[in-house]
């Protein structure tokens, strides 16, 4: 297929990924701005904010994490907090149903393993596409090997 994308190729929702990081750095600064300007806080107490806020922002940036890597030798789904490696073959199909949070890869030993990188959330029409496009992929990607002849 000649509209198929160059291999390495990276899913990810960006708008969503945009909205999390700069929260993230935004909630890290105002909350260290509040715990410096508060005069009645002693230095445990800012340094507790200060916590508070670096803690609140890592859980963003976890959340901005997810992506889909599709390269030569099959895909990598990074999920929020796990990592998982397949062979192209191991996927049978990608599912993005009306509904749901994410695409789920159906894999050959009947489990479904949810891919947060393609989220239709922010930007519905760009994982519709990005969706089809992972789709494509495994299909071109998945046909069997000619058998050998044996003997």
């Amino acid at each position: 297929m000649s509209d198929l994308p160059a291999l390495p190729v990276t899913f990810r929702p960006g708008r969503t990924r945009a909205v999390l990081l700069t929260a993230a750095a935004a909630i890290f600064v105002v909350i260290t701005v509040v715990a410096l300007l508060l005069p009645t806080l002693g230095p445990g107490e800012r340094l507790s904010f200060v916590f508070t806020a670096a803690l609140l922002a890592g859980v963003l940036c976890l959340l901005s994490r997810p992506k889909v890597v599709a390269d030569e030798s099959g895909v990598t789904v990074v999920n929020i907090t796990g990592r998982r490696r397949l062979g192209w073959a191991e996927i049978v199909q990608v599912n993005l149903r009306v509904g749901d949070p994410w695409v789920f890869l159906d894999l050959t030993d009947g489990t479904s393993l949810p891919a947060l990188g393609i989220q239709p959330g922010i930007a519905k029409q760009h994982a519709i596409e990005d969706a089809r496009t992972l789709s494509a992929l495994v299909e071109a990607h998945s046909v069997g090997e000619p058998e050998q002849p044996r003997g």
